[in-house]
């Protein structure tokens, strides 16, 4: 055991020697591999923390969400519907929800205006989101002038900045009164933009809902967990269309693997045959490159995941945050936190290290099983 310990040893010594001789071309050639690992594992790590972040916003979403359509159209939801509803076995609370957006002409941005009663907002106040507050130069104090649909202004003043921690969901947000939604829209005061429903028993969630359907049947009960599958479904779609955009890399990266295994430069077949000549027996030659494969792969693998990790994870992937995030003229800006996936970092490694190290070993065994003179005299 000690000697086959010594062996590796010895032969991983002399594997490092070999590389640092040929420097310049190991380098260009860790650093090809470093970008596509860190292309890779940025992507997803990101597309993990956007899934983590999605959870646990949703966590204390409703169980469910009623809404009403007309001609395949989200309408409003009037009153008597919340009263049947509530009196659905299984239904312990039903409460009807303002929400819709505005658009504010000065910057081409629109706002989500909510209607909160819980916490109460006092009526002319307003609650804003970062995002807000920075596009309009707003601060806690200051008055924000909406217009009416009428045509008259309605002026609320800033009581709270959400926190930046909430930017996901609030950075665009106002949270006015009910009375001042209504005001403002010119909303009826008998119907609701949709329902949140809570259900006792979270068995019965389907159940409900298609009691609900049946009993409404221009309804559209929308379940937590369906919620949930959408936005998941969502990152993975948007992860998947930026990995078509890394084709390249990738496709250069295959190409790279399967150049290095169709053959070995003049350089590498003398030394094998120089190796040989002294002795060196066809197990060690395969057993060198296979240390130099691993050498070269693991630093690249190794680098180029603590690169993504700082990538995403500190600077919140400026390389991808558009394509996966969404785009809007308030632009959500926050901290994600670390998601690291072992089962989805074994699979970024055996795609990238376990085919370069083959591709490295392979075409070593017919070299270095032909006569050393040979080898030499390529």
């Amino acid at each position: 055991m000690k000697r086959t310990v010594e062996r590796h040893l010895n032969i991983l010594e002399f594997t490092l020697a070999s590389l640092l001789r040929r420097r310049a071309k190991n380098l260009s050639l860790v650093a090809i591999y470093l970008l596509v690992v860190f292309l890779l594992a940025s992507l997803q790590f990101f597309v993990s923390a956007l899934k983590r972040e999605a959870t646990l916003i949703l966590h204390d979403a409703p169980d469910m969400v009623v809404q009403r359509l007309m001609a395949g159209r989200q309408d409003l939801v009037p009153a008597a519907y919340l009263t049947e509803i509530s009196q659905i076995s299984g239904v312990t609370a039903v409460r009807p929800r303002l929400w819709g957006y505005y658009y504010d002409q000065l910057n081409g941005a629109n706002y989500t205006l909510m209607a909160s009663e819980d916490p109460p907002v006092t009526s002319g106040h307003a609650s804003i989101g970062s995002g807000v507050a920075k596009a309009r130069n707003l601060a806690v104090g200051d008055l924000l002038p909406l217009i009416r649909y009428d045509n008259t202004p309605l002026m609320l003043e800033i009581g709270a900045v959400l926190p930046s921690s909430s930017d996901l969901v609030a950075v665009d947000m106002i949270i006015i009164s009910p009375e001042d939604f209504r005001m403002l829209f010119n909303f009826p005061a008998d119907q609701a933009t949709d329902l949140a429903v809570t259900v006792r028993n979270p068995k019965e969630l389907s159940t409900v809902a298609a009691k609900i359907a049946s009993q409404f049947p221009d309804s559209r009960p929308i379940l937590k967990s369906e919620i949930q599958r959408t936005y998941q479904s969502l990152f993975d779609w948007r992860g998947g269309m930026t990995l078509i955009l890394l084709a390249t890399s990738l496709i250069s990266f295959i190409i790279f693997a399967w150049d290095k295994a169709t053959g070995l430069s003049a350089e590498e077949r003398k030394e094998i045959g120089i190796l040989k000549s002294i002795g060196w027996e066809t197990s060690d030659v395969l057993l060198l490159k296979f240390w130099e494969g691993v050498v070269v792969s693991l630093t690249a693998f190794l680098l180029g995941t603590v690169l993504a990790y700082g990538h995403v994870f500190f600077l919140s992937a400026p390389l991808f945050a558009q394509a996966l995030k969404g785009w809007s003229v308030i632009y959500p800006r926050f901290q994600l936190v670390p998601v690291v996936n072992a089962y989805h970092l074994s699979i970024l490694f055996f795609l990238t290290v376990v085919p370069y190290t083959t591709a490295t070993v392979l075409p070593c065994w017919r070299a270095a099983t032909i006569d050393p003179d040979a080898a030499m005299r390529y």
